[in-house]
């Protein structure tokens, strides 16, 4: 047959009305979608390469293709039912803009060894179903959801790379019949990932996290593979899927968390160093250290606020604006001694412009003494010692050291070993 040996018959497929000479090993295709069944069975196909403006195969296009070994399809964004199902000697499939591959597209594909799906959005389902040869599979951010079966007795199946998504493994049955070989989950995010637990203030957190990206290597050895049957009433969905999907929650959950933990503390060093220390020195010199990198995980922003009032128990009044569930946007504070912080808020601390008003001491017209409270354009106020109508910082912020760690230890809160108090800790020792 013509696909078996070294001659090369190419044909422009043009248009839908075009007869394909059955001796064809080459096609090249450039009309925008691909019909049903238009390639069927046919005996001959060793390459197809789709131009540019092709964006769609049709069901069963190049079903049952016994010869078709490689297929370059760089602007195709929709693969339809059973487009190559039973094309028993494909190894090679380029597609860098596909998004939907629709079910059972490469059922059967037996000879695929690995694929690359940098912009696939949507597998369906039963879509690489009996892929017996397929060992290695690499999905991008892109990707949303993964259906039922998609990867059902992919029995070589070692590794699979996805995005850290909550909701993209959509089925239970995902890699039933899979075997013991599935024992790898990469993840796309894997350098940023890393990246951001290296940079986590706490080793305790870094620990925490490298485990919980490792553990899902040893839960795979041991999570049930299941087997795949038509026959619903025979079918084990097996225990990979599920655990995979539990492993994404809890990594995301943990490094949510940590970053806010991490941010959280930042903030208030932060504070105590633009008291202790020129604002420009902090900014420029030392918070930059601190800083994460910027990626945001799924999850860690979410939209929608509210406005509303609270009352704390030791009589503080907030009035203004909330986002999930912290104080966040435009708000008054009114404190139970009477002070009020009237301005904007971010993530439940003062962040911008504002207003706070107290009592303090004067003298010979000019701030002096302890007690006067001012809020610097960026939203830092500053309560504690002033000389000569200037702040005396670094008397203010020896005391408030010492008082918070002195009150730490006197109530055995364990604040000492705080991260933003050891910090503060180490910058009064500089001062002395």
């Amino acid at each position: 047959m013509a696909a078996e040996g070294d001659r090369i018959i190419s044909f422009n497929y043009t248009d839908v009305a075009d007869e394909i000479p059955l001796g064809a090993t080459h096609v090249i295709i450039s009309i925008r979608v691909i019909p049903a069944n238009a390639f069927d069975g046919h005996p001959s196909i060793i390459e197809v390469i789709c131009g540019p403006d092709v964006e769609r195969v049709g069901d069963y296009a190049f079903a049952f293709c016994p010869f078709l070994r490689r297929v370059i399809m760089p602007g195709v964004e929709i693969v339809e039912h059973a487009a190559f199902i039973g094309c028993e000697a494909l190894t090679d499939v380029e597609c860098g803009k596909l998004e939907i591959i629709g079910d059972c597209a490469f059922e059967g594909c037996e000879s695929l060894m690995s694929i690359n799906l940098p912009s696939v959005k949507i597998v369906v389902g039963d879509s690489f179903l009996h892929c017996f040869g397929l060992t290695d599979v690499t999905f991008s951010n892109k990707l949303e959801s993964l259906g039922y079966a998609s990867f059902a007795d992919c029995t070589a199946l070692k590794r699979i790379t996805i995005p850290l998504k909550d909701g993209i493994i959509a089925a239970d049955d995902l890699f039933s019949g899979c075997g013991e070989k599935l024992e790898r989950v990469d993840l796309i995010e894997g350098v940023v990932l890393h990246e951001t637990i290296a940079a986590l203030l706490l080793e305790e957190w870094r620990n925490d996290m490298y485990e919980e990206i490792d553990s899902i290597n040893q839960i795979l050895l041991t999570a049930s593979a299941g087997f795949y049957h038509y026959d619903m009433d025979h079918h084990d969905d097996g225990g990979k899927a599920r655990a995979i999907r539990t492993w994404i929650r809890s990594v995301l959950r943990k490094i949510i968390h940590y970053k806010a933990e991490h941010q959280r503390i930042v903030d208030e060093a932060a504070t105590y160093l633009q008291l202790a220390l020129p604002r420009d020195i902090v900014m420029k010199n030392v918070l930059p250290s601190l800083e994460l990198p910027s990626y945001t995980f799924e999850g860690e922003e979410s939209e929608g606020g509210m406005d509303g009032e609270m009352t704390s128990a030791d009589g503080i009044l907030y009035e203004g604006d909330w986002k999930n569930g912290k104080l966040h946007g435009e708000g008054k504070m009114t404190y139970a001694n009477g002070n009020v912080y009237d301005g904007y808020w971010r993530d439940d601390k003062k962040h911008g412009e504002g207003k706070y008003t107290s009592d303090g001491y004067w003298k010979d017209d000019k701030r002096h003494g302890e007690g006067i409270l001012i809020t610097y354009a960026d939203g830092i106020v500053y309560d504690g010692y002033w000389r000569n109508d200037k702040p005396n910082r670094k008397s203010f912020a020896k005391r408030l050291l010492r008082s918070a760690v002195n009150s730490a230890i006197g109530a055995a809160l364990g604040l000492a070993e705080d991260p933003v108090i050891l910090l503060c800790i180490q910058i009064e020792r500089s001062l002395d």
